[in-house]
C-alpha cells in the first residue's frame, strides 16, 4: 500500500482554496490543514473543506510532510526556505520567490536535502497538452503577450515577476534553455512596481519577444511559436489552436486533463514527484532561472 502523502496549505485565499481542493481530491494526498494570517480566511476554508487551521507555518510544518505555499509573492522565498529546513517538499505558486537570493537558497537547499521543489509555472501543463514538448524543431521566434485587467492581487511585486514569469518558464522551456541575452524595459503606472513589462531574450536557436501588463482593459494571453517549418498561434484564454506546420499538434488540446485543469496536473506532478524520488517537472531551478530573468528584465 501506498503511503499517502501529508500536505498542508499556507494561504486561505483565492488559490490557496484552490490548492485545498486539489488536496482534497487526491487520492494519494491526506490533507492536514492549513495557516493563514486572516484567521477568518483559513476557518472559512476549513469549515468548507475540514483539516486543522494552524496558528503558524512552523505548526503547520511539524504535521506535515509536504506544504504548498500560495501565500503573497514576497512571502514564497522565506516560507519555501523555512519548509526546505525542516525537511518539506514543496510546491510553491509562482514566482518561486521575489528576490534572486532566496530564489538561489531553495535551489540550493532543494538539491543538498533532496528534497523535491515543484514551482507553480502552470502554462507548461497547457503546453505538454498541446504537444509542443514534441516538436522535432527549435523554435525561431517567440512571441508571447500575456495582459490583465487591473486586480489588486499579485501588485505585491512586478507584473515582470507576477505574470510575465508565465511565459518566461515557458519560452526557457521550448528553447531547451536559458538566455544568453536579457532586455528589457519596464513602466510604473499605477503601483509601486513595474505594471508594464516588455522583454526581448536571446537564445542560441532563436529569439523570443515577450509583453505583460496587468492594465489592460480585456484579457489577452497568446503564445506564437515560429518553427523552421511554419507557425503556431496558441490562444490561452480562449484554448484554441492555429497551425500551419507539419507537426501533429493536439488542436483539442482543451479536452486534456493538463489543459483542463492545470492546477490538478501540478498536483498529480507534485504527488508523482515525492513518491518516485524524482526531480519535478518544472523543478527549482527552472523556478530559479526565471526569477534571475525577471529581475534582469526589472533591472532594465
Amino acid at each position: 500500500m501506498v503511503k499517502m502523502i501529508k500536505i498542508g496549505v499556507v494561504g486561505a485565499g483565492k488559490f490557496g482554496g484552490y490548492h485545498i481542493g486539489k488536496c482534497t481530491a487526491h487520492p494519494g494526498v491526506e490533507y492536514i490543514g492549513v495557516f493563514d494570517k486572516n484567521d477568518d480566511a483559513a476557518n472559512a476554508q476549513s469549515a468548507k473543506v475540514g483539516g486543522r487551521v494552524f496558528k503558524s507555518p512552523a505548526a503547520l510544518f511539524k504535521a506535515c510532510d509536504a506544504v504548498i505555499i500560495a501565500a503573497p509573492a514576497t512571502a514564497h522565498g522565506q516560507l519555501a526556505i523555512a519548509a526546505l529546513e525542516q525537511g518539506l517538499h514543496i510546491l510553491v505558486e509562482k514566482p518561486l520567490a521575489t528576490t534572486l537570493a532566496d530564489a538561489t537558497r531553495i535551489a540550493d537547499l532543494a538539491d543538498i536535502e533532496n528534497l523535491c521543489v515543484l514551482a507553480g509555472h502552470q502554462e507548461r501543463y497547457v503546453a505538454r497538452a498541446i504537444g509542443l514538448g514534441d516538436v522535432p524543431e527549435q523554435p525561431l521566434l517567440i512571441k508571447a503577450q500575456r495582459l490583465n485587467p487591473f486586480s489588486p492581487r499579485g501588485t505585491d511585486t512586478s507584473v515582470t515577476l507576477d505574470l510575465m514569469t508565465h511565459d518566461i518558464d515557458l519560452v526557457n522551456w521550448l528553447m531547451g534553455g536559458s538566455p544568453h541575452l536579457v532586455t528589457g524595459q519596464t513602466f510604473k503606472e499605477r503601483t509601486a512596481w513595474p505594471d508594464h513589462s516588455f522583454a526581448e531574450l536571446s537564445y542560441e536557436s532563436g529569439l523570443a519577444f515577450l509583453e505583460a501588463s496587468r492594465l489592460a482593459e480585456v484579457s489577452q494571453r497568446i503564445l506564437e511559436i515560429t518553427y523552421p517549418s511554419g507557425t503556431v498561434r496558441v490562444d490561452l484564454n480562449a484554448k484554441t489552436l492555429i497551425n500551419d506546420t507539419p507537426f501533429n499538434l493536439n488542436k483539442n488540446f482543451a479536452d486534456m486533463p493538463d489543459a483542463r485543469d492545470s492546477l490538478a496536473a501540478g498536483m498529480n506532478e507534485f504527488v508523482s514527484a515525492i513518491t518516485h524520488k524524482r526531480t519535478a517537472f518544472i523543478s527549482a531551478l527552472d523556478g530559479l532561472e526565471a526569477v534571475k530573468i525577471a529581475q534582469t528584465i526589472d533591472q532594465n
